[in-house]
C-alpha cells in the first residue's frame, strides 16, 4: 500500500458516517465515457441538445435524443470494482449514503439500495411527461419508437416526454437534493470519486462536509477544482484505488 493510501485509510479509520460522492470518472472503467475527455460525451453530442428550452422547442432535438437513447443508452455497461467497493462500505455499516452526479444507475446495479443513493442529475432509465409529470414505461416507449414514433407523446395529456436526466436549465430533483443535504449535515467524512468537483450546486455537497473540518479525500485521475481543500488527493483510477481504500478500513 502506498504512503498516501495508507494515510487516507488512517484518516477514515474512525469515521462512522462516510459519504461517497461520485462523478463520471467512477464509471469510465465500465465503458461509459466522461463528458470532457478526448473521447467524452461532448465530442459526440452538442451540449445545446441538452438544454431544456431547446428540447421543448425543437422536434429535431427530441428525435435525436430518442435515437441516442434506443437501444439502451449505456449499452451493456456493468458495475466495476469501484461501484462494488461503495457497496462494501455500505455493508460494513460505514457509509451514510452515496451522492452521485451520474445518470447510469450502476451504483444500484452493483447492489447499493436505492434509498442509499441520491442521484442529483437524474437517471437515464426513467421517462416522464414534462407537462403532467406522469411516468411512462421505458419498454413501451421504446416499442413505440421502434414502430416509427420518433417523438413519442404522453399517453395521459399529450405532453412532451423526456428522459429523467436533468437537462441544462432544469431544476435538480427536490427529493434527491434534500437527501444529499441531510447526509452532508450528518456525515463525518467524505470521499469524492471520479469528479472534477467543478459542477455546482452538486460540488457544494462534499464542500459542506469539508467546511466543518471533516476528512475530505479525493480520488480522481487528473486535477479537480477542490484539490486544495482536500485532506489528501489520491491520483489514479477509481476501480484501482477505491477498493484498496475500502478494504483497508473495513477488513
Amino acid at each position: 500500500m502506498s504512503q498516501d493510501l495508507a494515510f487516507a485509510a488512517r484518516l477514515l479509520l474512525d469515521a462512522k458516517r462516510i459519504m461517497v460522492f461520485t462523478g463520471a470518472g467512477i464509471s469510465t472503467e465500465s465503458g461509459i465515457p466522461d463528458f470532457r475527455g478526448t473521447d467524452g460525451i461532448w465530442t459526440k453530442f452538442s451540449p445545446e441538445d441538452f438544454m431544456l428550452d431547446r428540447y421543448v422547442a425543437d422536434r429535431a432535438v427530441r428525435t435525436r435524443a430518442w435515437a441516442s437513447r434506443f437501444p439502451k443508452m449505456f449499452g451493456n455497461a456493468q458495475p466495476n470494482d469501484a461501484h462494488r467497493a461503495v457497496v462494501d462500505l455500505w455493508e460494513a455499516g460505514k457509509l451514510i449514503g452515496c451522492v452521485t452526479q451520474n445518470i447510469d444507475g450502476l451504483h444500484q446495479a452493483a447492489g447499493l439500495p436505492q434509498h442509499a443513493v441520491a442521484e442529483l442529475h437524474g437517471n437515464a432509465d426513467g421517462i416522464a411527461c414534462l407537462q403532467c409529470g406522469a411516468p411512462h414505461d421505458p419498454a413501451d416507449i421504446e416499442q413505440r419508437w421502434i414502430e416509427g414514433d420518433v417523438d413519442p407523446r404522453c399517453d395521459h395529456c399529450g405532453g412532451i416526454l423526456k428522459s429523467t436526466i436533468v437537462f441544462f436549465g432544469e431544476i435538480l430533483p427536490h427529493s434527491e437534493v434534500e437527501q444529499a443535504n441531510r447526509w452532508a449535515e450528518e456525515a463525518d467524512a467524505v470521499v469524492a470519486v471520479g469528479s472534477s468537483l467543478s459542477v455546482y450546486p452538486a460540488a457544494y455537497v462534499p464542500l459542506e462536509i469539508a467546511s466543518r473540518g471533516n476528512t475530505f479525500i479525493i480520488i480522481n485521475k487528473g486535477p479537480t477544482d477542490l484539490d486544495s481543500v482536500a485532506s489528501i488527493k489520491l491520483e489514479g483510477m477509481a476501480a484501482t484505488l477505491l477498493p484498496r481504500l475500502v478494504d483497508a478500513i473495513t477488513s
